[in-house]
C-alpha cells in the first residue's frame, strides 16, 4: 500500500469500525460525550444517522473516485460533534473531559480537512489537538501510566512522560510549520501504536468493556485523521521542492 492511500484507508477503516460499534450499542460507554445527541429531540433517530453516514463516509474513502465525497461527509459528521462536545463544555466548562472530547473530533475533522486539500486548517487543527492530548496525559498521569503494558521496559511512568513530551513537541513543530508532515506522521505512528498495545488487547480481555473498545476506535480514528494530515504536508511539500529544483536547474542552465 503507497503512503498515499496508507491514511485513507485507516482513517476509513477506523470510522467504520466506530460507527458500527455506535450503532450496535447505545450506552454512554460507547458514545462517551457524544451521548448527548441522545437527549435532543429526535436525538436517537439523528445519532444513528450520523453514526451511519460516518460508516458511509469510511466506506467511500477507500475507493478513489468517492474519496472527496467521502471526506466531505465525514467533515461535516465531525464538524456536528465537535458542536456537541462545544455544548458539554458551555454546560460544564470546568470539566477537562469535555474539553478532550472537543479536541478528539477537532483531530478528526482536520483529517477530513486534509483528504480536500485544507492543509493549513488541518494543520492547526491537529496542532491544537496535539496540545489538548498533551494535556490530557499530565491530568491523567498516573492512569495513563498505568494503561501502559507492565512488560514493556523501562516502565509506566517513562512512557507516560514520553509520550506527553511527544504530542507537546508535535503540536509546536505544526504551529510553527517546521518539519509538520514528520510531526504529524510521528503522532499517527504513535497513537496507532497505542491502539496496538493498549486498547486492543483490553478489547481482546474484556470484550465487555465497551469503553476500551470506544477508546479503541477513537485511538485509530485518530492515528488516521494524523496520517491524513501528515500525506497532505508532505505531498505539498514534495511539490514545493520540486518547483525549486526546477527553477534551480533552470538558473545553472
Amino acid at each position: 500500500m503507497s503512503s498515499a492511500t496508507a491514511g485513507r484507508a485507516l482513517f476509513g477503516g477506523a470510522a467504520i469500525f466506530f460507527g458500527a460499534i455506535a450503532l450496535a450499542w447505545h450506552d454512554p460507554q460507547t458514545w462517551q460525550t457524544l451521548f448527548r445527541i441522545r437527549g435532543m429531540p429526535f436525538g436517537s433517530i439523528a445519532g444513528d444517522v450520523l453514526m451511519l453516514a460516518q460508516i458511509v463516509g469510511g466506506i467511500a474513502l477507500a475507493v478513489p473516485r468517492t474519496v472527496r465525497a467521502g471526506a466531505v461527509l465525514l467533515a461535516v459528521v465531525y464538524a456536528v460533534f465537535a458542536l456537541v462536545c462545544a455544548s458539554a463544555i458551555a454546560h460544564a466548562p470546568r470539566s477537562f473531559d469535555a474539553y478532550d472530547s472537543f479536541f478528539e473530533q477537532v483531530s478528526l475533522l482536520s483529517g477530513a480537512l486534509a483528504l480536500l486539500s485544507r492543509s493549513a486548517i488541518a494543520r492547526i487543527g491537529l496542532a491544537c489537538s496535539a496540545i489538548s492530548f498533551a494535556v490530557a496525559q499530565i491530568v491523567y498521569f498516573r492512569f495513563t501510566a498505568q494503561l501502559v503494558p507492565a512488560w514493556l521496559p523501562p516502565g509506566g511512568v517513562f512512557w507516560a512522560a514520553a509520550t506527553t513530551l511527544a504530542f507537546a513537541l508535535a503540536a509546536v513543530a505544526l504551529l510553527i510549520d517546521r518539519r509538520a508532515a514528520l510531526a504529524a506522521r510521528s503522532m499517527a505512528l504513535m497513537t496507532g501504536v497505542f491502539a496496538l498495545l493498549v486498547w486492543i488487547p483490553r478489547m481482546i480481555a474484556q470484550p465487555n468493556a465497551h469503553l476500551d473498545w470506544s477508546e479503541g476506535a477513537l485511538t485509530l480514528l485518530i492515528a488516521g485523521a494524523s496520517l491524513c494530515v501528515g500525506e497532505r504536508l508532505g505531498s505539498e511539500l514534495a511539490v514545493v521542492n520540486a518547483v525549486d529544483r526546477t527553477e534551480h536547474e533552470g538558473d545553472l542552465g
